[in-house]
C-alpha cells in the first residue's frame, strides 16, 4: 500500500515532527508512506468571505496537483464521517483488498479544504467535532493509520 499524507503548510513544531517521524517509521513495516507539504497561501488574519474562498482555491489547486487519477482520496474534515479505530482499520483493509493501492489523506490549512478538493475526495473522515490545529491532525492521523495496521494484523498495541 502506498499512502500519501498531503498537508497545507510546513510543519515547524519539533515535537510534532518527532511524533510523526516515529509513526511513519513504525508504518514502514506495513506501507510506503510519503509526506507531501504544499505551501500555504499567505493571507491577513481577517479575510472577507471572497478572500477566504480564494485562499482555499489556491491551496486546493496545489493539493490536487499532487494527486494522481488512480489515487483513492480521503479528506479530513470536521463534517466528515466519524469512525471507531476498528471501523477505520476495516475500511483501510477493504481498500487494499479491492485493489486500491494508492491512498491519499488530505489535511487542509487553517481555512479548511476547497470545494474542488472535497469533490475529488472519495471519502471523508473526522476525528472529532472539535477544531484542532491541522499540524496536530497529521500526527493523530499517522497514529491512527499505524493503529489500523496493528488491528488488522491482530498485533498488540490497540486497546
Amino acid at each position: 500500500m502506498n499512502i500519501s499524507i498531503i498537508t497545507v503548510g510546513k510543519l515547524k513544531e519539533k515535537y510534532l515532527k518527532q511524533g510523526i517521524a516515529e509513526y511513519t517509521k513504525r508504518l514502514s513495516a506495513y506501507a510506503k508512506v510519503q509526506e507531501i507539504e504544499v505551501s500555504d497561501e499567505k493571507a491577513p488574519e481577517h479575510l472577507s468571505e471572497a478572500d477566504m474562498l480564494l485562499v482555499k482555491q489556491k491551496e486546493g489547486e496545489r493539493i490536487l496537483a499532487k494527486i494522481s487519477p488512480d489515487t483513492h482520496v480521503i479528506a479530513l474534515a470536521i463534517k466528515g464521517k466519524q469512525r471507531t479505530s476498528e471501523e477505520f482499520a476495516r475500511e483501510l483493509d477493504q481498500l487494499a483488498t479491492y485493489g486500491k493501492s494508492k491512498i491519499a489523506f488530505v489535511i487542509g490549512g487553517s481555512l479548511g479544504l476547497s470545494d474542488d478538493v472535497m469533490k475529488r475526495a472519495d471519502d471523508t473522515i473526522s476525528f472529532s467535532k472539535m477544531t484542532f490545529p491541522h499540524q496536530l491532525m497529521k500526527l493523530v492521523l499517522c497514529e491512527q493509520i499505524y493503529r489500523a495496521y496493528r488491528i488488522n494484523r491482530n498485533e498488540p498495541y490497540h486497546k
